[in-house]
């Protein structure tokens, strides 16, 4: 889950003296402040957006838990999977498919391994789900492992659901290294009398290095204790997903295998993203204009001892595990809370179009007179510039339109127009290129060209969070893969430096 930290030291946080000191700065043109203690905040000539200084604070995320009950249709590979990332397959794509309310994988060869993950790499990991055989095996038996510390199709472990010839089923714990598999647990029986498409689950877990696994009939309680359990160092990272296998000697090819209820309950990133710094991000009632005076000392005073939630504070409150925020004002509408992306095509993919109020379940009237009603299956949801709007917009107060009356100091519904004609400044741009980050300020909204589709015109933005612990500028932003807001690196790195999309899709930066 995402996490935000205040780390208050040995002694309780401390206001700054009255005394207060200014300087001009350029590129872009700026106001710093100072106290004695040193840089207290920064205003941006142009933008109301002011960094502030204020007790330190660490945002971490972890993995988000999710279930893929395979309500889509595919024809080739399982597609994307709410969550959790998108399914990749060994071997024939077309094998692969998803209709029904189930992914199915087709063992057209005897004693050839069909493979399919989700593209994310996972440490600890508690997964479930439920998995069948259309036909009850004949010539000899057909397996169904869940895997886990998957790296290719000769290394992982997993737990292996054995469908017999005679209707018995049976589980085994095993490992696979460099193709090699060794039973960590034998072959036990745990049930008899399979018939045709009857559901069994599996559940497998990794702790450090002791893995378990346990299976029973669907409909039926789980058992309590764990068939298998065993330490073992292998594998200790890796994918997710399915291995299916008929069998040497196994007639009636091709075996239809069944899989349904995928259910990751926890799951830990080998290397959990981290940023630690003291900037909190405040809003002006009005842009900057350059002028220091004595009210503007007043309000940096009084934000300096403020530590109610900032910019930042409410964008953490949409990630991983945030809790659900009610508004009495709003006759107790959702204002916060862990975000999706928004509801599913019928392939899977994640419609964008989830704004603010979408999210809050509620239409809007704006001031400029447009209205908009609330998106059907949108609640909950917050596309990328819907999650900037819900922080920048409802939360911090910066005044919104949707597509009419666009000045610059309003902002807009869409990334296309927030990017050139935004509230604030433009810190950087470049065209077909990635522009310097030089000047990136924590709380900046980076704008991207990712859609390769559409090249030229900005279709992705986020909110700058600052550098993570190991050196990388991070942003967060919501977008498809991952199911809502993130800052972690399913579905591509939310980093501004490197070969990666968003570091090389970057044109614009803005300072609202």
């Amino acid at each position: 889950m995402a996490v935000l930290v205040v780390d208050d030291g040995l002694m309780p946080y401390q206001p700054p003296p009255a005394a207060l000191t200014t300087q001009a700065l350029t590129g872009p043109d700026r106001l710093q402040v100072s106290d004695s203690a040193g840089v207290l905040a920064t205003l941006t000539v142009g933008a109301r957006t002011v960094a502030m200084r204020g007790p330190s604070r660490t945002f971490t995320e972890n993995k988000r838990p999710f279930v893929d009950q395979f309500t889509r249709t595919t024809t080739s590979g399982f597609g994307l999977s709410p969550g959790g990332g998108t399914w990749s397959q060994s071997g024939t794509a077309t094998l692969y498919t998803v209709g029904s309310g189930y992914g199915q994988i087709s063992c057209d060869v005897a004693n050839s391994s069909r493979h399919t993950t989700l593209l994310d790499t996972l440490t600890d990991v508690d997964v479930t789900a439920k998995v069948t055989v259309s036909t009850v095996p004949a010539g000899a038996a057909t397996s169904v492992g869940l895997s886990i510390g998957y790296t290719d199709t000769n290394n992982s472990n997993r737990a292996r659901l054995i469908f017999n010839t005679t209707a018995t089923v049976q589980l085994t714990l095993e490992k696979e290294v460099a193709g090699a598999v060794t039973a960590l647990g034998a072959a036990t029986q745990v049930g008899t009398g399979f018939t045709a498409g009857q559901w069994w689950r599996i559940r497998i877990q990794r702790t450090g290095t002791t893995l378990r696994c346990r299976a029973w009939l669907d409909g039926t309680t789980e058992p309590t204790t764990w068939l298998h359990s065993v330490v073992d160092a292998a594998n200790p990272s890796g994918r997710v997903g399915f291995r299916a296998l008929a069998s040497t000697s196994s007639t009636g090819l091709p075996r239809l295998v069944r899989v349904d209820d995928l259910k990751v309950d926890s799951g830990s990133w080998e290397t959990a993203p981290s940023v630690t710094h003291s900037t909190w991000v405040r809003t002006l009632a009005q842009p900057f204009t350059g002028a220091w005076t004595s009210a503007l000392a007043d309000q940096i005073r009084a934000w300096a001892a403020d530590t109610t939630p900032d910019a930042l504070a409410y964008a953490m409150m949409f990630t991983t595990g945030a809790p659900a925020v009610t508004s009495p004002a709003l006759s107790g509408a959702q204002v916060a809370g862990q975000a999706a992306y928004g509801p599913l095509d019928t392939d899977g993919t994640p419609i964008e179009g989830a704004d603010f109020h979408d999210y809050m379940g509620l239409p809007w009237t704006f001031p400029n007179g447009e209205t908009q009603s609330a998106g059907a299956g949108e609640a909950a949801c917050l596309d990328c510039s819907g999650f900037v709007r819900m922080v920048y917009g409802f939360h911090m107060g910066l005044p919104m339109v949707r597509t009419a009356n666009i000045d610059g100091t309003v902002l807009p519904r869409m990334t296309k127009d927030i990017g050139p004609s935004g509230p604030g400044v433009v810190i950087a741009q470049a065209s077909g290129t990635a522009p310097s980050i030089a000047n990136i300020q924590i709380g900046d909204v980076p704008h991207f060209d990712a859609d390769a589709g559409d090249p030229g015109q900005l279709d992705h933005n986020g909110i700058y969070l600052g550098v993570d612990s190991l050196g990388h500028p991070r942003f967060i932003n919501s977008r498809k893969t991952p199911y809502g807001p993130t800052f972690g690196d399913l579905g591509g790195a939310s980093t501004l430096d490197g070969a990666g999309t968003y570091a090389t899709s970057l044109r614009l930066i803005r300072r609202f």
